[in-house]
């Protein structure tokens, strides 16, 4: 992994800046604790060495350098042209011409079974958010496997130091968000390391080749070349004939160290009146019949037990007893340490391994179960395929004992008593429960980033609430939840999973459960006490900002710094925001890093809440759904989710959709059963191939519209269309030489497609259109409009602007504005669409010093970044999607910094907190200024290449 450069100062010089150094906002007694950050040029100012970071997969080729001279003279920017752009970037060319990546699987040496270590641990079990399936890592010295993918998976590991660079095979238990869910980042990190990249095998049920399918629309197809699915077809009748080819264990990998086989599992309608968590010695005449019928096989229906079996270690070779047995050194001991049988000439006599050897020791047995519904256990509990790993057989010689069973399955099954005499079948077998117990949903598995949640909510829990893993209360949990193992002969054999809990299989003097690693449980509390240690003067400045939201403060902030600011006019309080309430708009950062997720930082996700209207979803990057849950608490998230009007997505880019899947899942199952609407998802094209291959796999309960029908030339068009007095929904035009009705020469809808910006095939999206007016209407918006930015093919930026109000005057009060850039360069688009925004939300993804890199990458600096709110008379800029070599705090100067705030992830923004937003800014400066930069540097990796970011 790329070296990340040491401590990057907060502020960076600004030689152009008219205002005073931002330490002046602070109170004169705390003002000396922050001398650390007097202004110093940035480590990565032109002539000093550059980060690590090298754009050599993007050919900037066509570039546009425009008005490159004016910026770097400290000139203002000319708003109506670009600061220059990647232009093959921008129109999807970046890599003609390069070679083709051929990720190659790793290559590992042979490895002895006896002497290699060998362990299964817990990744990541969820429990804190409850939002995926855990993660199971199988590690041997030379291999790695992991068992299942969710959402969070490469965010855990980097908090935990856990290299995915070794990872050789990813096995799917099922395939659906839950399981599945950070794949796709996974594979294009993976994609993007090193030079050539690398690729894993990824292992699944036939389910598996519908998400493939899906995400060949933003995945480059090499780093999905070594997938391999098994079993019977989904989606159509399967025969019992069928079926019955998958009765034994599939094996599906075999080497020096590990046999891995797969059970599969399908639900299976029963005899009337029989129940089917009820057949745990289910006679094989149930088969019979009636159930034996054809029946069809949804996608997602199969489930994976998966069989990892060590090879057994050979008994000692004694020498002497060989000799005994007239058998000289040389050829024939070895066959007989093979476990052949040879003839002693000497004494006229067959000679048996077991007769010069100790017996065999057998290899540990590992069995990691995934029964999502009792019509699963029906199955699981009637497979002859499993019996040989039963303990009640012991007495043959085909039983294999096993060590460690790992159970997926939900709470809900394994707490079944069947479920649990099941269990008992398999004897002395230590069993780990990892199905998502209540009782651990307090304690944060991502610990780096609740520790600087706690201490931001310490210092202005106005903008950084508590949040929702450290109240039971607010979770709606009750954390005594756990189920308990009445039917379990031995309640010691039976262990909640933990994360990073391990349960030893090689060396076999170490097997069995290991919790020495197992991080210690973070708290709130513990997390302020090292906070007071390390800054005592945080304290004072925690009062500071308190008093900066009471109206009656006194001292001298009041009196001499905000009063004397030159810019005081030019902050003036909008109409906007006269008699705001509080419940009227917050504006909630869930993920503010670039490219991937990080300790600190996840991918870009923005939450609307609109209170008792609503919510929207602007950008939904993997880890939203866990992030939502970090905020508000489980059930908190789950009602926001069930409010949800619309997601707004602004290009392709994984790290701005990959979390979409997991959202809609989750929301169709919060409203099973009840009378709603599909959940409208608006954004490019190419999103709507993901969507539509995606919803092969799973229902996603949506409906889908294209950003350049919410543009506003485009919707211009379709209010001229309703206002026409013939206005019916129209049917898409078969061509223009054969348009009637609706689409005639000289028709009302005629000139709606002459009019430049207007898709030609609108009309299609009326309907949908339609919708959206109805859910705006509903949620207190005026409008959301789309607009091309400069990033990549099909790249936007939106504007949410709420409807008129009246105020206590009668007064008509124009609505606030919300501005989105998504990922871009300086534009004019952009400038025109923030004009008299009441908040801009910008991308700053590079610091000052690295305008070549954002140039190439089509991103913008933090300078550029503020420019841009201040050239079209914004009155908030709130600063997101940072790069993740910033890992807790970015660089930036000083200017127009008395409108700026830094974002960061879960952090909260009233409307009604608006004007107080930039007073906050130095006392964060305060927080972090014993923070050094580099501490997940072997981690985190830059900016992914070509179509991966």
């Amino acid at each position: 992994m790329p070296h990340i450069s040491n401590f990057r100062l907060l502020f960076s010089s600004s030689t152009s800046s008219p205002l005073r150094p931002l330490t002046t906002l602070l109170p004169s007694n705390l003002r000396r604790h922050c001398s650390v950050f007097s202004p110093l040029r940035s480590s990565s100012s032109p002539g000093s060495r550059r980060d690590s970071y090298s754009p050599s997969f993007t050919r900037r080729g066509e570039s546009t350098f425009v008005d490159r001279d004016r910026h770097s003279k400290g000139l203002p920017m000319d708003e109506t042209k670009s600061l220059g752009f990647n232009k093959k970037r921008a129109e999807g060319r970046d890599g003609n011409g390069l070679p083709k990546k051929e990720l190659q699987l790793k290559k590992r040496p042979r490895a002895n079974p006896v002497s290699t270590i060998s362990y299964v641990q817990i990744l990541g079990t969820g429990m804190d958010t409850q939002d995926t399936s855990p993660s199971v890592l199988l590690f041997f010295d030379h291999q790695r496997f992991i068992f299942n993918a969710g959402e969070g998976l490469q965010r855990f590991c980097t908090q935990h130091k856990i290299k995915l660079s070794k990872i050789d095979h990813i096995f799917l238990s099922r395939v659906c968000s839950e399981t599945a869910g950070g794949l796709p980042g996974l594979l294009l990190t993976l994609a993007a390391m090193g030079e050539e990249g690398m690729s894993v095998n990824i292992w699944g049920p036939s389910d598996l080749k519908y998400l493939i399918d899906a995400m060949k629309s933003f995945i480059p197809n090499a780093a999905m070349v070594h997938t391999k699915s098994f079993g019977p077809t989904s989606g159509r009748a399967a025969m019992n004939t069928e079926l019955d080819q998958f009765k034994d264990p599939v094996i599906i990998l075999e080497d020096d160290v590990v046999k891995i086989s797969a059970v599969l599992l399908w639900p299976r309608e029963l005899v009337r009146g029989e129940s089917p968590i009820g057949c745990v010695d289910v006679s094989s005449s149930i088969l019979e019949g009636e159930n034996r019928n054809a029946f069809g096989l949804k996608p997602g229906d199969m489930s994976v037990v998966y069989i990892c079996e060590l090879p057994e270690i050979k008994g000692r070779f004694h020498p002497e007893r060989a000799k005994e047995k007239g058998i000289n050194p040389g050829p024939e001991y070895r066959e007989l340490q093979l476990g052949n049988s040879v003839f002693s000439k000497n004494l006229n006599i067959m000679v048996h391994p077991s007769d010069v050897m100790d017996p065999s020791i057998p290899g540990p047995v590992v069995l990691i179960v995934d029964c999502p519904t009792k019509s699963h256990f029906w199955r699981l509990s009637s497979l002859d395929s499993l019996s040989n790993y039963y303990s009640v057989l012991s007495s043959e010689e085909s039983q294999k004992n096993v060590s460690c069973m790992i159970h997926l399955s939900p709470s809900s099954i394994i707490s079944d008593p069947d479920y649990q005499t099941w269990m008992k079948r398999f004897g002395s077998a230590q069993h780990v429960i990892a199905g998502h117990e209540m009782k651990n949903a307090e304690i944060p598995i991502l610990s780096a980033s609740a520790r600087i949640s706690a201490r931001l909510n310490y210092l202005c829990p106005q903008f950084f609430p508590a949040p929702g893993f450290w109240s039971s209360k607010q979770s709606g949990l009750s954390l005594d939840s756990s189920f308990s193992y009445k039917d379990i002969s031995d309640p010691r054999k039976i262990t909640s999973a933990e994360n990073l809990l391990k349960f030893n299989l090689r060396p076999r003097d170490k097997i069995g459960l290991d919790r020495s690693i197992i991080p210690n449980t973070l708290t709130a509390s513990k997390t302020i006490d090292e906070l007071l240690t390390e800054i005592p003067e945080i304290a004072e400045a925690a009062e500071n900002v308190r008093n900066l939201w009471d109206p009656n403060r006194k001292g001298e902030e009041e009196n001499n710094t905000l009063q004397e600011e030159p810019w005081l006019n030019e902050n003036k309080l909008p109409n906007c925001l006269e008699n705001i309430r509080r419940d009227d708009l917050e504006i909630v950062l869930l993920g503010t890093g670039s490219s991937q997720p990080s300790k600190y930082r996840n991918v870009s996700s923005i939450y609307v809440n609109l209170f008792s209207k609503g919510g929207l979803l602007l950008d939904c990057g993997e880890g939203t759904l866990g992030q939502m849950k970090r905020r508000f608490g489980i059930e908190g998230a789950d009602n926001a989710l069930r409010g949800l009007s619309c997601i707004w997505i602004s290009h392709i880019h994984a790290d701005h959709h990959a979390g979409l899947a997991r959202i809609l899942a989750q929301r169709r199952d919060l409203l099973k059963g009840l009378p709603h609407d599909p959940l409208l998802v608006v954004g490019p094209r190419q999103l709507k191939r993901y969507l539509d291959a995606y919803r092969r796999l799973e229902d996603l309960d949506m409906l889908f519209l294209d950003c350049r029908h919410t543009t506003e030339s485009s919707l211009s068009a379709f209010e001229e269309f309703l206002q026409s007095p013939d206005s019916e929904m129209p049917s898409p035009p078969r061509s223009p030489s054969t348009q009637q009705g609706l689409f005639t020469l000289g028709s009302p809808m005629q000139s709606c497609w002459k009019r430049p910006g207007v898709s030609p095939d609108i009309s299609m999206a009326f309907p949908i259109l339609k919708s959206m007016k109805k859910v705006l209407r509903e949620a207190g918006l005026d409008s959301l409009v789309s607009f091309p930015v400069v990033h990549c093919p099909q790249a936007y930026g939106v504007v949410l602007k709420a409807s008129q109000r009246v105020n206590g005057r009668g007064k008509l009060i124009e609505g606030w504005k919300v501005v989105y850039s998504g990922d871009t360069r300086p534009c004019p688009e952009l400038t025109e669409a923030s004009r008299g925004a009441t908040v801009l939300i910008n991308e700053a993804t590079f610091e000052d010093g690295m305008v070549d890199e954002a140039i190439a990458r089509n991103h913008s600096t933090t300078e550029e970044a503020i420019q841009v709110g201040a050239a079209a008379g914004v009155y908030r800029i709130i600063l997101t999607h940072f790069s993740q070599r910033y890992p807790k705090i970015p660089v930036f100067g000083e200017s127009h910094m008395h409108k700026t705030c830094i974002a960061f992830d879960l952090m909260s923004i009233n409307i009604a907190d608006l004007p107080v937003l930039p007073r906050v800014l130095p006392y964060l400066k305060l927080l972090f200024k014993n923070e050094m930069a580099g501490d997940e540097s072997e981690d985190v990796l830059e900016e992914s290449v070509g179509v991966t970011y």
